[in-house]
């Protein structure tokens, strides 16, 4: 059976880049979920992502069930922390927070994770996690304590990717954060994904599908939508994101 990775990395290696859909249960109800899901399939999403920087459900487990009974793509966890797992998931970003230095977001909440991901049989991909300044602070910047790397420094960017590269690190992660006034610079994206050989992810603020394509154009080997997603009249939008991104010609094979 082809693992969620694998899956991952023939998108890749096709030639073009993959389309993400993060889904936050704080948002909407677990049937809700799975409805918004389901449209994600349809209009051409590659996985669904589901997390959040906060947990005020109590639902998360439901949610997760109710978003794979929905679908057919892998559905993979990108947690805020430990509580945030589910054995319904097909797998979890298992991230480290590189760009920072808080010693709970690099290694404490991982160890917390760890057993349980085993227990729950759930495929771990280690990825590099890495906040990017993007015009204001973001819950994951708040929550995390800890500061992003600095949009106008690409070669900060590049070194800490090499750094998760070396460290046996699956992916990177270049993330703007939830709800973010700027998108990732496609300086920087071309700066690391012309250094590292592992998929670059980016994500944060990304509100048209141009920008979209932009980033895969720039190197990304997926892109990812979250906060443009969460209302139900913009279900018709994700066809044209999907397309912007499958159709874009990649920065790295």
């Amino acid at each position: 059976m082809t693992s969620v990775y694998q899956n991952l990395i023939g998108i890749r290696q096709s030639g073009r880049a993959g389309y993400f859909i993060l889904l936050d249960p704080d948002k909407k109800t677990p049937e809700d979920l799975g409805r918004t899901a389901a449209a994600c399939q349809s209009g051409g999403a590659d996985a669904i992502l589901v997390g959040g920087s906060l947990m005020l459900s109590d639902s998360f487990d439901r949610a997760v069930k109710e978003i794979k009974r929905s679908v057919e793509i892998p559905v993979i966890l990108f947690p805020g922390g430990a509580v945030q797992l589910s054995a319904h998931a097909d797998a979890v970003f298992f991230m480290s927070l590189i760009s920072g230095r808080n010693p709970q977001a690099l290694i404490g909440e991982q160890v917390y994770a760890a057993p349980i991901v085993r227990a729950l049989s759930i495929e771990p991909i280690s990825m590099g996690y890495m906040l990017i300044e993007s015009g204001g602070m973001t819950a994951a910047e708040f929550m995390s304590n800890t500061r992003p790397i600095p949009r106008d420094k690409p070669e900060i960017a590049v070194a800490h990717a090499l750094a998760a590269e070396y460290l046996g690190m699956k992916m990177v992660y270049l993330e703007g954060g939830s709800g973010a006034k700027q998108t990732v610079p496609e300086a920087m994206i071309r700066a690391v994904a012309s250094t590292v050989s592992i998929p670059v992810i980016v994500g944060g603020g990304i509100s048209e599908p141009a920008e979209a394509a932009s980033k895969v154009k720039a190197g990304a080997s997926f892109v990812v939508t979250g906060n443009v997603m969460e209302k139900t009249e913009n279900h018709s939008r994700i066809r044209e994101f999907a397309d912007a991104v499958h159709s874009a010609a990649g920065g790295k094979a």
